[in-house]
């Protein structure tokens, strides 16, 4: 690796009305160099990437690319100057194939207006080959796996000729099987020279796989140095500006007695539209037309506990949160629900949790804006609104602005708390939380955790859906593990591992 920087980004400055995302942050990165970038929530880390990718202009301040000054005024304009972002909300669209998605802005012609998809598709597929990834280039994205969506937008950026990668949360929505693999493309993306910078909460992994790492706390970068030099205690401790004391919240026993979710033999078979089905036959394998999501599940979850699902992403999770929730009707089974009133913290807070061009205290109130402390006779009554939202944002301590913004400025781990507020200040009886800490910081992540414990102490069910082994672990009391739309085992964590869940999600038990 040589000394030589590739991103040399000095005294740069954002703000949102009164937030200063970033303040005079100088950041360099280097050739062939995995660097992270790590911060708390709102800590300014995307914001200064996004500055970087021209998805946002900055203030003041000044970026140079190989040595010369630039202003990056567009995504298309930072592609040209070689770089490439994977953001944590992939951008690719469902209802075209991965290829298209990948060509998409920059589609091969013949004769300067004929499409001509073969040259590409070589391409493409001896550079997939040499990451080691197995994309069907011709299956709609929708279709395909959460992992195997990243590595098209992988694909992507470097189809565009990025020479850099910015990542955005990169392992948020894998498996612990898939990480790994992540990690084996990016030390081979820098063998080739390329260069990287991640942005993520995950201290172990930083510590796995970066070469520099830079630590950001409200707005400033307050540390960069070789990983060699620091630990993950040393890193919590920057990011938070305070020693880290993890907080411990006892788990009471409570009698189990009629349950208040039960599952009986509920199947749901593949419901996409007829017509697409038709229309993809000759590219979907038998095994995906027609493949039952959910086959025959079975499972109680009782008040006073906190049940697990485990799997790997697309083997029924997310159609059984879908189930739960009314977005799907089921084809055979039961559900029957003994208790008033269902929380929903879903996995993408993006397009089932926030309106993002809604005021902040606007969406504290989503979903329970006919309740009579927030709406009389038809009308609003915005002091209530606010206050009730000064009070949940002092409680789960979310950093804004005003109430009054748009919730679009607010950094992704403060609208997910947005959302974990909402949902366990109404006091449910049932609360389904899907992924809750995915994009959260330690800090953030521990309060979530303390909140649903808090939550099944009080006589609360809760059933959580997480990629996260270690999160099942900490907060269950039994884990339901998935694999091919089925529950294909039932452990409690003080009798088992990471490897034993592995296996099961694997289906190889």
């Amino acid at each position: 690796m040589t000394n030589a920087p590739i991103i040399e980004m000095h005294g740069i400055s954002k703000q949102f009305g009164q937030v200063h995302a970033n303040d005079s942050v100088d950041f360099t990165l280097r050739r062939g160099e995995i660097h992270a970038i790590v911060g708390e929530n709102g800590a300014g880390k995307s914001t200064l990437m996004k500055i970087l990718y021209g998805l946002y202009q900055a203030d003041a301040g000044e970026i140079f690319v190989n040595g010369n000054r630039v202003g990056i005024s567009s995504p298309r304009h930072a592609m040209r100057l070689g770089l490439g972002m994977v953001q944590q909300h992939f951008t690719l669209i469902p209802v075209f194939t991965a290829l298209q998605n990948i060509v998409l802005a920059k589609e091969p012609c013949k004769l300067g207006v004929i499409l001509d998809y073969r040259e590409a598709e070589e391409k493409i597929t001896g550079l997939a080959t040499q990451l080691g990834f197995d994309v069907p280039l011709n299956i709609p994205i929708e279709s395909l796996p959460i992992g195997t969506q990243q590595h098209t937008e992988i694909l992507k950026v470097l189809y565009h000729g990025a020479d850099v990668l910015i990542m955005d949360e990169p392992t948020a929505v894998l498996a612990p099987q898939e990480i790994e693999g992540l990690f084996n493309c990016m030390r081979s993306l820098k063998s080739e020279g390329k260069s990287l910078i991640i942005i993520t909460h995950k201290l172990d992994e930083v510590m796995a796989i970066a070469d520099t790492v830079t630590v950001m706390r409200r707005g400033q970068a307050v540390n960069t140095c070789p990983i060699t030099d620091t630990d993950p205690a040393m890193l919590a401790e920057m990011m938070l500006g305070e020693p880290v004391i993890p907080s411990t919240v006892a788990r009471e026993q409570i009698e189990h007695t009629i349950p208040m979710l039960r599952i009986e033999g509920v199947t749901l078979s593949d419901s996409r539209n007829i017509e697409r089905k038709q229309r993809w036959r000759k590219v979907l394998s038998n095994r995906e037309t027609g493949k039952r999501r959910l086959n025959e599940v079975s499972l109680d979850v009782f008040p006073g506990e906190i049940v697990g699902i485990a799997g790997v992403e697309g083997n029924g999770q997310t159609e059984l949160v879908e189930v739960l929730t009314g977005l799907r009707q089921i084809e055979s089974g039961t559900l029957t629900l003994n208790g008033e009133g269902v929380a929903h913290i879903p996995a993408d807070r993006h397009r089932h949790g926030i309106s993002l061009n809604d005021r902040i205290d606007d969406n504290f109130i989503i979903g329970h804006h006919k309740v009579r402390r927030y709406c009389r006779k038809g009308i609003l009554q915005r002091k209530s609104i606010q206050r009730s939202a000064l009070n949940a944002m002092d409680k789960y301590q979310i950093r804004i602005g005003t109430v009054s913004d748009r919730i679009r400025v607010l950094s992704g781990g403060n609208q997910q708390k947005v959302v974990v507020a909402r949902e366990l200040e109404m006091r449910p009886d049932f609360i389904i939380a899907a992924h809750p800490t995915r994009g959260l910081d330690i800090h953030a992540a521990e309060f979530v955790h303390t909140r649903l414990i808090h939550a099944r102490n009080r006589g609360k069910a809760v059933l959580l859906v997480s990629s996260e082994l270690d999160e099942l672990l900490h907060l269950s009391d039994r884990i339901a593990v998935m694999y091919d739309g089925k529950i294909v085992g039932i452990v409690k964590p003080t009798e088992t591992n990471k490897q034993e869940l592995g296996t099961l999600m694997l289906g190889l038990n």
